[in-house]
């Protein structure tokens, strides 16, 4: 996998594991978000409309979907197999 440092470069967007393997598996829904365009944090170093918005899914029953737990672990599995 390729790093990229602070300069901002704006990658392919990461698809679902069933997307990478050609099933009918959609992208994931844009967060509405422009990309690449980052909240900053404020003086105090929090993002707050970050805090509020995974406040809401939490709230909502949201944030945790099966993607995110896929990526999860996927991440976990590339550590554990690069050690």
């Amino acid at each position: 996998m390729m790093q990229h440092g602070p300069q901002g470069h704006q990658g392919p967007q990461r698809g679902t594991r069933g997307w990478w393997r050609g099933s009918k598996a959609e992208l994931p829904e844009p967060s509405g978000k422009v990309e690449g365009k980052k909240e900053r944090p404020g003086k105090d170093g929090i993002r707050k409309e970050l805090v509020a918005r995974v406040k809401a899914e939490i709230a909502a029953g949201t944030y945790d979907t099966p993607e995110k737990w896929d990526a999860a672990l996927d991440n976990m599995l590339d550590r554990l197999m690069s050690d």
